[in-house]
């Protein structure tokens, strides 16, 4: 059976039969995947089908376990995707792969509502030996899906230390030819040379109606865009290249379809999670509970905040499973807990972000145990009403965030844990708060407990796209972690690696986009380093504001 996806690293692990975890700082070799299919079925009357190719790694027996998805690509029956999958290889072990493609109709997580396409299976030792390997898709029941083919590329990457240099672009392009009537819809696709040809490294996005495109400024690893080798140097100043299009060259005074212009190239260190860490970035948790009528009743053996026999429900499972997690990330271990979609005594007033615990000044819970003591003792004293509202909370860590970034350091950075079931009423106004929040050091992470429809979460976890406001403002990138705490029922360790799988890139990537500011203190700030996995963390700052 296929099981919800899980961190890549962790399945990666798991794969192998070895222990995930931050001890483990031996040299592994890691293996870069590239994925190409041609021929693909043609599901859609009319247009083409719009894939997506999944990767599964083998865990043990007949379970398999999510490893990482590509982009969708749309209407192409012979796509190259972009996006690599970067694989521990263990030469002693034999890891099971399987490819699974699929035709994306929607915009929900789940795949199962997908058409599929196809899938191959194989393993990571027989990319290796052949380095590129093209197989038949077949169907569920073994039979060929149709005249699909799935090619896998293998290159080999660097050990634990890799090079974590990129390279920064600007790219645009004038005078493009038209291609449909009398206009284009451009994009730029950037291949790097291997043993066995070109191969992808980059696809921008698509500028639709323009012949003279602006590209968004992207970045490349010197891993995905030359293998890391740093014997071939880069140096662009400026430069301008024909764009040719070979079926034209015969034409009587034929010069070009255009000019692409690199406006800027430029090869810089890029730091990693633990680089923020150890260098005294502290990492800054707020949690906040439904207490929506949603739930249900809570003296109901049906709702979601019902106490069984053993003095537990969802939610405080899901606290339990996330917190123990999140405790060793805090120093003095001091969480400010706040609830929302409550009627709170003694006026009976909704509010939407009221602590826990009662105490406006000091919204703070003592560990885990006092989270649960606290949500114990609230329960019982308050109404669960309505609406579901997120902008409140989120827009109120926003404010802390805020204030982190005119700090000009790496300094801060701040996660919301939102535990909730799932039906959501301020919809714009939480996609104007999150596309705010992308902009500013602060994550949200999204605990769906119970088996209400979770397609709103999912589509604030914009992976495959960025996610827009209201307005048509677009997120600078994707802050959300949605995972549904039923996938993981009675694996706690499965659900907080799911729940912290995308915060360490998260971190990474907004500091390195806002070097010119952060890094510009970090060698004052890394004085003293913490050992390798040793974590410095601290909580919001006392002075919290009255409510």
């Amino acid at each position: 059976r296929t099981v919800p996806s899980c961190p890549a690293a962790a399945v990666s692990a798991m794969a192998s039969g070895r222990t995930p975890g931050l001890g483990a700082t031996h040299c592994v070799t890691k293996v870069e995947l590239t994925i190409s299919c041609e021929n693909l079925m043609d599901m859609d009357i009319l247009s083409k089908s719009d894939p997506l190719c999944a990767l599964y790694l083998n865990t043990s027996g007949s379970q398999w376990c999510e490893f990482a998805r590509t982009e969708m690509i749309l209407n192409c029956l012979n796509p190259k995707f972009a996006k690599k999958f970067v694989i521990d290889y263990y030469f002693e072990t034999v890891q099971r792969l399987k490819f699974c493609v699929y035709d994306i109709d929607n915009d929900t997580y789940d795949l199962s509502d997908d058409d599929f396409l196809g899938e191959m299976e194989c393993t990571l030792g027989q990319i290796v030996s052949s380095r590129q390997m093209t197989r038949p898709l077949l169907l569920k029941n073994q039979r060929p899906a149709g005249h699909g083919t799935i090619t896998v590329s293998g290159l080999f990457s660097l050990s634990f230390k890799d090079d974590t240099r990129v390279a920064n672009f600007e790219v645009s392009a004038q005078s493009l030819d038209k291609k449909c009537l009398w206009w284009s819809d451009p994009f730029l696709e950037i291949y790097k040379q291997t043993e066995t040809g070109w191969q992808l490294a980059h696809r921008t996005e698509v500028v639709n109606n323009n012949l003279n495109p602006i590209w968004r400024p992207f970045r490349i690893s010197l891993r995905s865009l030359c293998g890391g080798d740093v014997e071939k140097p880069i140096k662009v100043i400026l430069a301008e290249f024909a764009c040719i299009n070979p079926k034209k060259l015969k034409k009587k005074n034929y010069k070009n379809s255009g000019i692409i212009c690199i406006r800027r190239c430029q090869l810089e260190k890029e730091y990693t999670f633990l680089d923020y860490i150890m260098g005294g970035c502290q990492i800054h948790f707020t949690i906040a509970i439904d207490f929506t009528g949603s739930n249900g009743d809570p003296r109901s053996p049906q709702s979601l905040h019902f106490m069984n026999p053993e003095g537990y429900n969802e939610y405080l499972a899901a606290i339990w499973a996330v917190g123990t997690v999140i405790q060793d990330y805090d120093s003095d271990k001091m969480f400010p807990v706040f609830g929302f979609g409550a009627q709170l005594p003694p006026t009976w007033q909704v509010s939407h972000e009221f602590p826990i615990n009662f105490n406006p000044t000091n919204p703070f819970c003592a560990g885990i145990e006092g989270v649960v003591q606290a949500y114990r003792q609230c329960l019982p004293q308050v109404k669960l009403w309505g609406p579901t509202n997120f902008s409140p909370i989120i827009n109120h860590v926003t404010c802390f965030a805020r204030r982190a970034l005119q700090k000009n350091l790496a300094s801060e950075y701040f996660v919301l844990l939102i535990i909730t079931d799932g039906v959501i009423t301020d919809m714009e106004q939480t996609r104007a708060a999150i596309v705010a929040a992308s902009r500013l050091p602060m994550s949200v992470i999204i605990v769906g407990v119970g088996g209400a429809d979770f397609s709103a979460m999912e589509f604030l976890d914009s992976d495959d796209k960025p996610l827009l406001s209201p307005t048509g403002d677009v997120a600078s990138r994707d802050i959300v972690q949605f995972v549904p705490f039923r996938h993981f029922q009675g694996n706690s360790v499965a659900l907080a690696q799911s729940v912290l799988a995308e915060l360490p890139d998260q971190v990474s990537s907004f500091f390195n986009a806002y070097k010119r500011v952060q890094l510009s203190q970090i060698s004052q700030v890394y004085v003293l380093p913490a050992p390798l996995g040793v974590f410095s963390v601290g909580n919001l700052t006392k002075s919290w504001p009255r409510y």
